[in-house]
């Protein structure tokens, strides 16, 4: 989940004009964003003078299966917002189009337009902003810390991450005695392990898996199980959990 704030705009939580449609990251670092032309946001952007206008797009990592305390972590960019115009409007189109290629982004038409059009669910145009990044940070499952921007240029995104939450679901729905087997892998935790009732992955990178395992009295704990070497596609992670769940069984 992804929320855009501008310091000094109001935009009413209610509303939900604050969430942009979709997100990508272009090759320069900078963010594209796909926001309803109605929103505070996109008003504030179009009345801006070139990059003056700050803006925080704020981004909730939840997991996709049902456990509590799902909030996996969460991370925040900051910057200068300022609308795609001219040129650059048609590549920033495709490359949210690569990212996002159904759903809402159908109405990308409307956007493209150069005048505010009706959109879908009887809104104005859809208007693409570019956030050039200026700082970042991120708090999630294994700390704290600064992103600089060049950092966050050059980062690659995890080959798992657009099968991460069908991953995780075929995993707890299909392989849960397995999973809550691994459990024979923690060494000291083990004998307290074997006294809980649930094991859910929570979790899942080219470099390990992460299971919470809870007991009935919903005490819980995360467990980090890595990988021999990092994967880099899903025929990769199906050796690396059958050698996770064979060394548990063992």
């Amino acid at each position: 989940m992804a929320s855009l704030s501008v310091p000094g705009v109001e935009d009413p939580d209610e509303t939900g004009l604050s969430a942009p449609v979709c997100r990508t990251v272009t090759p320069d670092g900078d963010v594209l964003l796909l926001v309803p032309g109605d929103s505070a946001a996109a008003r504030a952007a179009a009345h801006a003078q070139d990059d003056d206008l700050t803006a925080v797009m704020e981004i909730t990592d939840v997991a996709p299966v049902s456990v509590p305390h799902r909030i996996r972590g969460r991370a925040w960019v900051a910057g200068w917002l300022t609308p795609v115009r001219n040129e650059q409007r048609a590549e920033a189109a495709r490359l949210l189009a690569e990212r996002h290629p159904v759903g809402e982004l159908l109405g990308i038409g409307e956007a493209l337009q150069p005048e505010p059009a009706p959109g879908l669910y009887g809104r104005t145009a859809w208007m693409m902003l570019r956030l050039e990044v200026g700082e970042g940070a991120v708090d999630d499952l294994w700390g704290a810390e600064q992103v600089e921007p060049d950092e966050f240029a050059t980062a690659a995104p995890d080959p798992l991450a657009a099968h991460e939450a069908e991953l995780l679901q075929h995993l707890h729905a299909a392989h849960h005695e397995q999973v809550r087997g691994l459990c024979a892998l923690l060494g000291d935790r083990q004998a307290f392990c074997r006294l809980r009732d649930g094991a859910v992955p929570v979790g899942l990178d080219r470099f390990g898996l992460r299971v919470r395992f809870t007991d009935a009295e919903q005490r819980s704990f995360d467990a980090r199980f890595d990988f021999p070497e990092p994967v880099r596609d899903v025929a990769e992670l199906r050796r690396a959990m059958h050698l996770l769940f064979e060394a548990a069984a063992e």
